[in-house]
């Protein structure tokens, strides 16, 4: 990784710029399948399955057969670590339920709001470079808890049209309503508007590459809800003397084997730390399966040295990572300065995989800076929030000079004559 020494407040924007991704170069190509699976629907997904992951899909929908399966194709030690993952990651989001609070306003105003579930969404899984499985888990346990109606999902075959038997067995757990092998920006066209087999949904969740991302991206902009903006992913440490080089070295290769174009970053006020965490990545990295990858995405990542922690908490609040860890003496403490992050790991025994995998937490979060407004996924994605009120005559005769001389300043009379003429009566 390249360092960085005490770079200046203005030098940050810079520093801290992601990969450049030119969307604009594939926009035209994403709109060109989007506008073909909407005209053409399943003929079309078929033709550009064959044509992008070089597959000849007779059927889309996976049998449930097959879903039940798919345990006999799994070892025991992994079925049991994705049920340890379902019942923690089912915890932490049952604990996001909310009840229904009625709130009397003024004498005779009563006022609530519900949680009511989005009745169809549509959950991809990326299947490319590695089956995620995982992320299956981050999106069905919440969408089926949520009560929403009709969960399906889409995820990348093989080339014999066969998906990951671990796809389909976190399929089964997590009770899923129906499951289709077809990946890309085709299969979110289809959820996005519907074919002979594949149902519209009204939200579309889940990971992808950046043709997927522009995809949702472009069909956001026609009005059709996404999770939220994402882009490659990537993770930020924050360490001082107390840290242990390996297990940040180890964090940092975790994110880097993700993708090519995925970011980390590391920001220490101590040089020796940074030198440290450097030769341990570099040991650790020769006997990664997929080291070609990480090597390509090191390339994007940086070392930063600050003056102060405090200093290094500023850089990565204006960075906003999608993951960050804090490897410090006072990490509890450090972590109430963080207000722009997707999740946070707290000491030398938090890595970002407990996040990725089974501690309960969601790890469908916000990326490439819009942690600065965005929250990762969580029971509320599955859900919309609907006020209720109840006035009685009096109750609303107490608040009725308040809404016709705000209506009138607005120079709405009908709204101020709803009011008058019951008054009225």
């Amino acid at each position: 990784m390249r360092v960085i020494k005490y770079p200046l407040k203005e030098e940050w924007p810079n520093l801290l710029k992601r990969p450049a991704s030119d969307s604009s170069a594939i926009r035209g190509k994403v709109a060109e399948i989007l506008q073909a699976v909407k005209q053409d629907g399943d003929e079309v997904v078929k033709k550009f399955s064959l044509q992008f992951d070089f597959v000849s899909l007779s059927s889309f929908e996976v049998r449930k057969e097959e879903w039940e399966k798919s345990a006999s194709a799994l070892s025991n030690e992994l079925k049991q670590g994705i049920d340890t993952a379902i019942k923690n990651i089912t915890a932490f989001h049952a604990a996001q339920k909310e009840k229904s609070v009625v709130v009397e306003t003024s004498p005779g105003v009563s006022c609530y709001r519900k949680s009511v579930a989005i009745e169809k969404v549509g959950l991809y899984i990326p299947g490319g470079t590695a089956p995620l499985f995982s992320t299956l888990l981050m999106l069905g346990i919440p969408a089926v808890m949520a009560g929403c109606k009709e969960v399906i999902a889409c995820t990348p075959s093989d080339k014999n049209g066969n998906v990951h038997p671990a796809v389909l067995y976190a399929a089964w757990k997590t009770g899923i309503h129906r499951l289709f092998r077809v990946g890309g920006v085709q299969a979110i066209a289809a959820m996005a508007y519907g074919t002979n087999t594949v149902p519209q949904v009204y939200k579309i969740f889940g990971p992808g590459n950046q043709y997927v991302t522009c995809a949702k991206m472009l069909l956001n902009g026609e009005g059709i809800a996404i999770d939220m903006p994402a882009g490659p992913s990537e993770v930020a440490v924050l360490s001082d003397e107390t840290c242990v080089a390996e297990f940040v070295a180890a964090d940092l290769l975790s994110q880097a084997e993700h993708g090519i174009d995925s970011q980390v970053i590391l920001v220490s006020n101590d040089e020796s730390v940074i030198e440290k965490v450097n030769a341990s990545v570099e040991a650790q990295l020769k006997s990664l399966p997929r080291k070609d990858i990480a090597q390509k995405a090191l390339l994007n990542s940086k070392a930063i040295l600050v003056k102060t922690l405090d200093e290094g908490i500023e850089l990565l609040n204006e960075y906003a990572p999608e993951h960050l860890i804090i490897s410090c003496k006072d990490a509890e403490a450090m972590a109430e300065k963080v207000v722009n992050a997707g999740s946070v790991f707290l000491g030398n025994y938090s890595p970002e995989s407990a996040g990725d995998y089974a501690s309960g937490t969601n790890h469908t979060l916000p990326t490439n800076g819009f942690a600065k407004a965005y929250s990762g996924v969580s029971l509320d994605s599955f859900v919309k929030k609907i006020t209720f009120q109840k006035l009685t005559r009096d109750g609303l005769a107490g608040i009725a000079s308040a809404i016709e001389q705000m209506a009138m300043a607005e120079g709405l009379q009908a709204h101020s004559n709803a009011v008058t003429i019951r008054m009225k009566n």
